[in-house]
């Protein structure tokens, strides 16, 4: 892909962060925009925003857990445009907590939407990719896809099986033929609201949101959806968003398991500030779902 002016971009969770970012990017570069998101008052905002910029932006409810929903939502994307280009999956929620203090249902809700989100998009529109001659699948993984964190256990699951799904992908499209370039994106700190959306327990919301926004959120969405783009017109495979992005890459590689030691000294100063004391658990009280 070498322009994105007259191409459609398909693009969930475009209702706020990187989502919205990317929509107003492409939008300035010419592409057409189908955006979808959960909250409809404000892909409905992004939608009329593109719109303003003198694009062409429809808006539409979906719930990307939903495989069926999905499927749908492809076929009224087709009816409505015609050809897909680019598809963006973005939609994504968080989850602090440790592993022994969260249910199974609010581990299950963020593999739904950061993970399954993923698969059912890719799968629905993949076909008019190929069918394109010119397609790009992005996935949005983070740098929580390449190293692990305490408290976020249900994030990295879903961000490291989003890399994995995204590189198995782009060798099956490179063995297949297919005209589709693919593109897993590892996200650093980005000014969005994921944290302060995000479910918090036995942690501070207040005080975790706090040390984000303070300590890790220094590249803003629209900063982050010029590299991204830059790295789809470059075809690049993996795109790092961030000079941390680059600094926790390196480390992975360079140091393997041993970044444990780095990454559990910072986290210890998370916990003297955000931790909210309880009493030790048992090991039947470990065994509940919550």
């Amino acid at each position: 892909m070498r322009t994105f002016a007259g191409r459609t971009a398909v693009i969930t969770g475009a209702g706020s962060g990187i989502g919205r970012a990317l929509a107003l990017e492409l939008t300035r570069r010419g592409a057409r925009t189908a955006l979808s998101d959960v909250d409809t008052e404000a892909v409905e905002a992004t939608a009329a925003a593109c719109r303003e910029l003198g694009g062409e932006a429809r808006a539409y409810r979906l719930d990307v857990r939903d495989a069926g929903a999905m499927d749908a939502h492809a076929t009224s994307v087709r009816a409505d445009f015609g050809a897909v280009h680019l598809l963006v999956n973005n939609a994504g929620v968080g989850l602090t907590a440790d592993i022994v203090d969260m249910t199974v249902e609010q581990l299950a809700r963020v593999m739904d939407v950061d993970f399954w989100g993923v698969v059912h998009g890719t799968r629905a529109f993949l076909p008019d990719l190929i069918a394109g001659g010119d397609g790009h699948v992005v996935n949005l993984s983070s740098v929580f896809g390449l190293i692990a964190v305490p408290s976020q256990s249900a994030y990295n699951a879903a961000k490291f099986a989003v890399r994995g799904f995204t590189e198995a992908l782009a060798q099956e499209m490179r063995l297949a033929g297919h005209p589709v370039a693919v593109s897993c994106v590892h996200p650093g700190g980005v000014r969005t609201a994921i944290m302060r959306n995000s479910v918090t327990v036995g942690y501070d919301p207040a005080a975790m949101n706090e040390h984000f926004e303070r300590s890790l959120a220094r590249l803003s969405p629209e900063r982050a959806a010029e590299i991204i783009l830059r790295g789809v017109l470059r075809g690049r495979t993996r795109i790092l968003v961030g000079a941390d992005a680059h600094v926790i890459d390196a480390l992975a590689r360079v140091l393997g398991s041993h970044y444990f030691g780095l990454v559990a000294r910072n986290s210890r100063a998370v916990e003297r500030t955000a931790r909210i004391d309880r009493a030790p658990i048992s090991a039947d009280d470990a065994r509940r779902p919550g």
